[in-house]
């Protein structure tokens, strides 16, 4: 019997499986496609994740790059421009790289970490038992697993096969079309990028321009080919995805969004060419049922503008990854698992909150625009820039914890503790996705001794945070910050199990 079954080798399966054999846990992943896919999806990640990706040192290896990430001078809100550069402590980073990179360097590193990836297998059944599931593929192939986990996207098997409804709402009322083009050099600014549409204006790069027929995205990413696209709001819905689209499709989209024609040519080498014409916004009524587990788009789907989906999944992978592993070590609190659902999903619920309210503002329409001049002048409140931005990129996730801890639940900021051995920061700390107990003082160390088979403690001077003392847990949200030593051993029992060892047994560590 194998400990961990994942169905999907997208990105959060892939990110779940590191988490886990980093974790000690061997996982499985089976993935339906024999071969990876080439296919253009998300462009990049923005949000908290990107540092997320930097403290299990992935950030390096997809950027070329030994430094860390730094923060976006700007980003954009439902076809409004956000200048970040005002902001004390802006939460904004970005990676932009295609998807298909940032699954072979997580295929890499899950392979490098002893996760076993099966390619060409397709579930088709399943059977829960007390102790165990039972996956049935395709050729007929049976899997025992303890726990079985679907990473496999907005149209799940697994999720199906569970017998996990999948409420909310899908509509028509948008034709979205989007392709890799090519715009001749003298249809751009040639300091900005932006496209010179005669008789319209300049389409500026990476932002969301709302006409009054409809949007349209410039993004020429360097390295790549860029990107045109368009959304229009037309006046007979259609759903018939039958037709493949062409460029000639996208040129007249075009021409009606901007009521003016620009020179669109083809690629280098073909590349995307996409039509969608539905859009769906669902949550899963229930993250778990036994031992099956939904992850990323199994769990929830929602609009993709501002880019959050993979910002969501892979956290909800970092979360679920280190819980997983401890139940399976047999270590984790009775409800440590049950923790995935209730702080994961309030993150998803926000983040529908957040589209649906982009979604209505690029829409058309005269009452649309009276809004957009509100927002207008709110967004020129540094208040209203700093609210938006840390909702954009999640640094506003804030799990149930302590109400007396004004740290407790919240993402650990980048800081360095300086030990006798030398400066240590949390980036280089957090690779191994252990938990942490990090204490400026020496006081705290000795109450979190008889627990260092799973929490790493370190003491020194801490530099970048206000507290004396941090519990941190794997997924580099703060557990505790320094109060009695009574609150302590409740986060460390609350969050990592009873200790496995007398005070008298355990030694900590510097």
């Amino acid at each position: 019997m194998i400990d961990a079954l994942i169905i999907g080798a997208g990105p959060n399966g892939l990110m779940l499986a590191c988490e886990l054999a980093l974790a000690g846990i061997h996982p499985v992943i089976l993935e339906r496609h024999p071969t990876p896919t080439h296919e253009p999806r998300a462009n990049g990640l923005i949000g908290q994740v990107v540092k997320l990706l930097d403290r299990r040192g992935l950030h390096s290896r997809l950027t070329g790059n030994p430094d860390p990430p730094t923060p976006q001078p700007a980003f954009t809100f439902g076809g409004f421009p956000l200048d970040l550069t005002t902001l004390h402590d802006n939460p904004h980073y970005g990676l932009g790289i295609p998807q298909a990179q940032l699954e072979a360097a997580l295929t890499t590193r899950a392979l490098e970490l002893g996760a076993d990836i099966r390619r060409g297998h397709h579930l088709t059944d399943l059977h829960q038992h007390p102790d165990s599931i039972e996956a049935t593929l395709a050729d007929g192939t049976r899997i025992t697993t303890r726990y079985l986990i679907g990473a496999d996207g907005g149209r799940s098997t697994v999720r199906r096969l569970a017998g996990i409804d999948f409420p909310g709402v899908t509509h028509d009322r948008t034709i979205s079309r989007t392709a890799n083009v090519t715009i001749p050099t003298s249809a751009l600014d040639p300091h900005t990028g932006a496209i010179n549409a005669p008789g319209y204006g300049t389409v500026p790069p990476f932002q969301h321009t709302r006409t009054p027929h409809g949007l349209i995205v410039w993004a020429p990413f360097p390295g790549r080919p860029a990107i045109l696209g368009t959304t229009e709001w037309p006046d007979t819905p259609t759903t018939d995805d039958d037709t493949p689209m062409t460029l000639d499709e996208l040129r007249t989209s075009v021409t009606r969004v901007l009521g003016t024609e620009i020179p669109i040519n083809p690629p280098d080498h073909p590349g995307l060419l996409r039509r969608l014409t539905a859009g769906n916004t669902r949550i899963a009524t229930r993250y778990r049922t036994g031992r099956i587990l939904l992850l990323g788009d199994a769990a929830h789907v929602h609009p993709a503008i501002g880019g959050p989906g993979l910002n969501l999944g892979l956290q909800d992978a970092a979360n679920l990854g280190w819980k997983l592993a401890a139940t399976l070590h047999g270590w984790a609190p009775p409800d440590l698992l049950d923790t995935y659902e209730t702080e994961r999903r309030p993150v998803a619920e926000r983040v529908v909150m957040s589209t649906r309210a982009q979604s209505a503002l690029i829409s058309p329409g005269d009452d649309i625009t009276g809004l957009r001049q509100l927002f207008t002048e709110l967004l020129h409140k540094p208040e209203v820039t700093a609210h938006i931005a840390a909702l954009m990129s999640g640094a506003d996730t804030h799990y149930p914890s302590d109400p007396t801890d004004p740290l407790a639940g919240r993402i650990t900021p980048d800081l360095t503790i300086h030990t006798d051995h030398g400066p240590r920061t949390l980036a280089e700390l957090t690779r191994t996705a252990r938990p942490l107990l990090l204490d400026s003082t020496g006081a705290y160390a000795p109450t979190a001794a008889p627990w260092n088979d799973r929490v790493d403690i370190f003491t020194g001077h801490l530099e970048g945070t206000t507290a004396t003392a941090l519990l941190v847990r794997p997924d580099c949200f703060t557990a505790w910050s320094a109060g009695t030593h009574d609150t302590l051993r409740a986060a460390l029992t609350r969050h990592f199990g009873a200790p496995a060892r007398t005070l008298a047994d355990a030694v900590p560590e510097t």
